[in-house]
C-alpha cells in the first residue's frame, strides 16, 4: 500500500532552478527546505584542467555521482574508479570522497538521507546500454525517446535512482503523462542541449490549468514534488535530461516504472514496461 505523504506545492519559485552548470567546484542546487524536494539533493562537481581535487563527506546521505562530461577519478575508502561519460557510481552514507581529473570533469551529484548503509557500486554506461531492461526505446514518434537507467534495480540503494533520457528531435517525452508522488519525488536536469536548443516542461495536477509551464535550457532543473510532468523539445532539437528520484520510504518505495498514468491517456500503458524485465 502506498504511503500518503505531505506533498510540496508546485510553484516556479521552488520547482525551477536555472543554470546549475555555470559554477565551478562543488555546488548544491536542490535540497530539502530550500526547494520543493522532500528527500532529494542535487549538486554539481565541475573541474577544469589544472584544478585541485575536491574532497567531501557524504554524511548521512547515500550519493550517486554521474559523469556528464569529460573523465576523471572518484576515490572512496581504498578504491578508485575511472569514470567516463554517463558512467555512475553509488557511494554509501558516511563516506569520504575525492574527485580528481587531469582535464575537464563534470559530475552530477544525486543524494538522499538514509538510515542504512548500502555497498559501494560502480555502473558502466557501456554495460547499461547492453542490458535491455536498463536501456530501451520508449514510445513512438512523436513521443519516442532513448531511456537509460543508471542507478535503478541494478544496484542496492535506499532511496535514490537516476538515469538519462534522450528525446528524438522535436518529440515529447515522459509521455503518456504520469505521476508517482506517493512513492517517489523527481527532478530533471537538462543536459546535452547546446544553444539554440530548448524545450518546455510542464508539471500539473490539472492539464487545463497547469501550475508550471517552464521553458528549459542546458543546466536548468525542474522539480516534480507531485503531479504529471510531460515535456517537449523545440522543433529541430532534443530535450535531454538526467532524471533523479528519491523514494519516500527507504527501500519500500524505490521502484522504477511504477506510475499512475493520466487517465485520459492510459489505454496504451505507461511506455516503461520494458524496465520490468
Amino acid at each position: 500500500m502506498q504511503q500518503q505523504v505531505a506533498l510540496e506545492p508546485i510553484t516556479r519559485e521552488t520547482c525551477f532552478v536555472k543554470g546549475t552548470h555555470l559554477s565551478s567546484g562543488r555546488t548544491i542546487s536542490v535540497s530539502p527546505g530550500q526547494t520543493a524536494s522532500r528527500n532529494l539533493y542535487y549538486g554539481r562537481i565541475r573541474l577544469a584542467p589544472g584544478d585541485a581535487a575536491i574532497t567531501f563527506e557524504t554524511e548521512d546521505r547515500e550519493t550517486g555521482l554521474i559523469c556528464l562530461e569529460g573523465s576523471g577519478t572518484v576515490s572512496t575508502g581504498d578504491q578508485t574508479f575511472n569514470l567516463l561519460r554517463y558512467d555512475a557510481i553509488y557511494i554509501p552514507r558516511d563516506s569520504a570522497v575525492t574527485v580528481a581529473s587531469e582535464g575537464a570533469f563534470d559530475l552530477a551529484e544525486v543524494a538522499a538521507a538514509v538510515e542504512n548503509q548500502y555497498p559501494l557500486q560502480f555502473v558502466s554506461f557501456k554495460d547499461v546500454r547492453s542490458n535491455d531492461a536498463l536501456h530501451f526505446k520508449a514510445g513512438a514518434p512523436p513521443t519516442e525517446r532513448d531511456l537509460n537507467i543508471l542507478l535503478g534495480k541494478n544496484i542496492e540503494a535506499g532511496r535514490i535512482m537516476a538515469g538519462v533520457t534522450f528525446s528524438s528531435q522535436g518529440n515529447w517525452t515522459s509521455w503518456p503523462p504520469h505521476e508517482h508522488e506517493n512513492m517517489l519525488e523527481e527532478a530533471y536536469l537538462y543536459i546535452d542541449m547546446p544553444e539554440p536548443q530548448w524545450g518546455i516542461q510542464l508539471v500539473y495536477k490539472d492539464r487545463k490549468d497547469p501550475e508550471l509551464v517552464q521553458v528549459v535550457h542546458e543546466g536548468d532543473v525542474v522539480l516534480m514534488p507531485q503531479g504529471f510532468h510531460p515535456n517537449v523539445a523545440a522543433p529541430g532539437g532534443q530535450i535531454n535530461f538526467l532524471w533523479m528520484m528519491a523514494a519516500n520510504r527507504e527501500g519500500v518505495d524505490r521502484q522504477f516504472g511504477v506510475v499512475n498514468v493520466q487517465p485520459e491517456y492510459a489505454s496504451g500503458g505507461s511506455g516503461l514496461e520494458a524496465s520490468h524485465k
